[in-house]
């Protein structure tokens, strides 16, 4: 699509806040705006591309399209986009020059060029880059794009990277999901076993925690007590309690021996300890904390986050850099002067004269390039308390105390330490005892008492022992005198590592190299460009929606508590163990990080055209990886699993059905067996039950293989219509032998005691209806791709 040219300018918005923002400062008789509301449209199944491609069959695997079909996408009322991609059309028709104004990242690009591409759009693209949506940077952000006339090449390479991004996952979902569902997962487990390029690794870090854990044995350890009086009198308990942890109960002993009869002279030192602030937030550290503090889920965190962006509170949330560009501290005085009108109680501690403390450098909060998109904090346009919900203004103020703090001066403690060296038969051994008290509050006077502003412990480690400390120490001076009064041995327990919370996992994403102890994957992960943003899985935009994913295929389980624990199961497990077995590969969290990254210089491309032969150079790598998938998991025998392992998921409590309940008694009798408890009220139990004494379904991979794409039935399902049609004195349908929904119309209409009968097979046709009924109202179009040319430019 073009037009003559008409000097007209349309500005395509992601979300009509986003555009109302914007027209409150910028107007024009010659531009035309138009909002999205996310992605218009949606990856179609392939099913409705070619109707053979419906039912799971093996034999039709790899899938692979040259692109991805898409249809109109609905929005969150369930009606249909593609009145507003009409409009949009139109739109188009009369202007010469599009500017993106989408969110800036490779999400939003993906939103517009989408559309445009869809549309057949071929003129002019710019991109305007709108960190945050206040007036001043409005400006910023027009000023930045008039200097810049490529800008729409660059962003149609992140666009190029979304896009691929979605091939692989699309790809990887389908085939990997079909070909590990048909012929690697146990019988048992009734559901696909979903396959995915990012969540796979994900749960493969989670597995190999629960490993550590479940096979963690307890281990005792030793510190030594040394207690001491002092020549003036004073008492004090110094500690021996080495970094290598004394394991040898014997070794002990002897340290306590030499140190009960020691005496000799005390080491006192007294420093000045400077506290700086903590860094600023990005996406996953900010939904951490709010994890931590509040116990919102991350992706409620991300989503009060996106509203206070919207409404020009807040600058671009989905960031993974902690830092500022150095061009912004500028604004600090006029930032922090806005935010105390708000948060009045703290203007005792915020000097309205003083100039803000601006730190640069990595170790600092300004640095000259933070990366894609700069850290969380505060703009210009305070809000009024009144006008955000509870959770807005939580979040707010959690941001703005973050950034007042990183331009107030450090914390100062005063420090004193005690120790004394002990001749042993071992060798000379240090016991010491610490304590400090607050000199200089600094930045700490904003938040009181609260603990949580210590440094956050590495996800997924055991917990680092704390040094010997003491709440008072007594006046103690150096090369002062003092003897053992006695010396004893205290025993503690080693402790498992900690398993990673709900608020951790996206940083745990984000943040690999904390995870792995291996020196040449920490290097590999290293970024030399930006060392504060190391690689790691997913982007910071995706990271929020992997443990649904996970928690939906039942991989891993929520414990209890403000910020639960994340527990993986038996199912998780052994998925994660069949998917190394057979291409171990996608179970390498390192491997798949230093993959994406390579897949992030997509986005990179200076130019187009380069931008364009990196994407087919990848999809190219992508159809070959699913390649060696579909022949690695064709070699592989199916894994078995207890089924009494599997967890209950969302509709296992739903009532069996009568021809369920019926087979289950009459195993039960044949067999000797009690039924487990639960058994007719509970149709995983049921089916648990049965799948453990009916025998074997048939095999998954000859229904794969059945022309017509219809499922056996089981023999235990086969042989039992057959005792029941013996019983009855009529016939077996033959259908009945051959085909499952056959088999279990037969099964329900005879087993079932007299009016407890349920249609099955209607029910199954309700349910068959009810996706063509929702996608009729929804007005989804299902087409073929066109041509790789026409639907995108790669």
């Amino acid at each position: 699509m073009s037009s003559p040219s008409s000097g007209r300018t349309l500005f395509f918005f992601e979300k009509p806040s986003a555009m109302r923002q914007l027209q409150r400062f910028f107007r024009s008789p010659s531009t035309v705006c138009v909002a999205a509301e996310g992605h218009l449209l949606s990856a179609e199944e392939p099913g409705s591309i070619r109707p053979e491609w419906k039912p799971w069959r093996f034999d039709l695997l790899p899938i692979v399209l040259p692109t991805i079909p898409v249809g109109y996408g609905t929005n969150r009322s369930g009606q249909s986009h593609a009145p507003k991609i009409a409009a949009i059309r139109q739109a188009l028709s009369g202007v010469d020059r599009v500017i993106i104004a989408t969110d800036p990242g490779r999400e939003g690009s993906m939103i517009a060029w989408e559309v445009l591409e869809h549309l057949g759009w071929n003129g002019r693209v710019d991109r305007l880059k709108l960190g945050a949506l206040d007036e001043v940077s409005i400006r910023r952000a027009f000023a930045a794009l008039s200097k810049d006339p490529d800008s729409g090449e660059r962003d149609y390479a992140a666009y190029l990277e979304a896009l691929c991004r979605q091939y692989e996952d699309y790809h990887l979902g389908l085939n990997g999901t079909r070909a590990i569902s048909l012929r690697l997962r146990p019988p048992a487990f009734r559901e696909p076993w979903r396959f995915g390029g990012v969540q796979t690794p994900t749960l493969a870090i989670l597995a190999d925690l629960e490993e550590r854990i479940r096979s963690f044995v307890p281990q005792d350890f030793f510190k030594v007590a040394l207690h001491l009086r002092t020549h003036a009198g004073a008492e004090i308990t110094l500690w021996h309690a080495p970094k290598e942890r004394i394991l040898d109960a014997a070794i002990a002993e002897t340290i306590r021996s030499a140190a009960a009869t020691w005496s000799g002279p005390l080491a006192v030192a007294h420093r000045d300890v400077r506290r700086a602030p903590p860094r600023l937030f990005s996406k996953d550290t900010l939904a951490r904390r709010c994890a931590k503090r509040f116990g919102w889920d991350p992706q409620h965190t991300a989503g009060i986050a996106q509203d206070l962006y919207d409404q020009g509170y807040l600058s671009y949330p989905r960031t993974e850099s902690e830092h500022l560009p150095e061009g912004q501290a500028g604004d600090a005085a006029a930032i922090i002067a806005a935010v105390t009108t708000v948060l009045s109680d703290l203007s005792t501690v915020v000097p309205r004269d003083a100039a803000p403390l601006i730190r640069r450098g990595l170790k600092g909060h300004y640095v000259v390039d933070p990366g894609e998109h700069h850290a969380i904090v505060p703009l210009r346009k305070a809000p009024e308390r009144g006008r955000l919900s509870t959770d807005q203004f939580r979040l707010w103020e959690l941001v703005a105390k973050a950034y007042l703090a990183a331009h107030l001066p450090d914390g100062v403690d005063a420090r004193t330490s005690v120790t004394a060296d002990v001749a042993t038969p071992l060798g000379v051994r240090r016991f010491a005892v610490s304590g400090s008290v607050v000199r200089v509050p600094g930045w700490r006077a904003l938040y009181g008492s609260e603990a949580e502003l210590e440094a956050d412990a590495v996800p997924g480690k055991t917990k680092r022992e704390a040094e010997a400390t003491a709440t008072r120490l007594p006046l103690v001076t150096d090369g002062e005198g003092a003897s053992a009064a006695t010396a004893e041995i205290a025993t503690a327990k080693s402790e498992p590592p900690r398993r990673i919370t709900r608020g951790e996992l996206p940083v745990v994403m984000g943040r690999l190299i904390d995870q792995v102890d291996d020196p040449a994957a920490k290097r590999a992960l290293e970024n030399p460009a930006n060392p504060n943003e190391p690689k790691g899985l997913g982007t910071a935009a995706t990271r929020d929606t992997i443990l649904p994913k996970l928690l939906k295929s039942r991989y891993i389980t929520l414990s209890t508590g403000k910020d639960p624990a994340i527990e993986v199961t038996e199912v998780g497990l052994t998925f994660v163990r069949a998917v190394r077995s057979v291409f171990p590969a996608y179970g390498d969290p390192v491997g798949r990080a230093m993959f994406e990254a390579e897949l992030a210089e997509i986005g990179r491309a200076a130019t187009r055209a380069e931008a364009v032969a990196r994407a087919t150079a990848f999809r190219q790598r992508t159809r070959a990886r699913l390649d060696d998938l579909i022949a690695a998991i064709a070699q592989a025998p199916t894994v078995s699993l207890d089924p009494s392992l599997i967890p209950a998921g969302q509709g296992d409590q739903r009532p069996p059905t009568p021809a369920m309940v019926a087979f289950a008694v009459s195993l039960s009798e044949r067999k000797g067996v009690t039924l487990p408890r639960g058994c007719r009220s509970s149709i995983s139990v049921c089916h648990a039950f049965l799948d453990t004494h009916a025998g074997p379904r048939a095999g998954q991979e000859d229904d794969a293989g059945r022309a017509d794409g219809r499922r056996s039935p089981s023999a235990a399902m086969v042989g039992y219509a057959r005792s029941l049609a013996q019983q009855r004195g009529i016939p077996c349908p033959p259908d009945a032998e051959t085909d499952f929904d056959a088999c279990r119309r037969f099964l329900d209409a005879h087993a079932a005691r007299p009016g407890q009968g349920r249609d099955e097979a209607n029910a199954g046709g309700a349910k068959a209806k009810r996706p063509a009924e929702r996608e009729k109202r929804r007005g989804r179009v299902a087409r073929t791709p066109r041509p790789a040319a026409a639907r995108r430019r790669a």
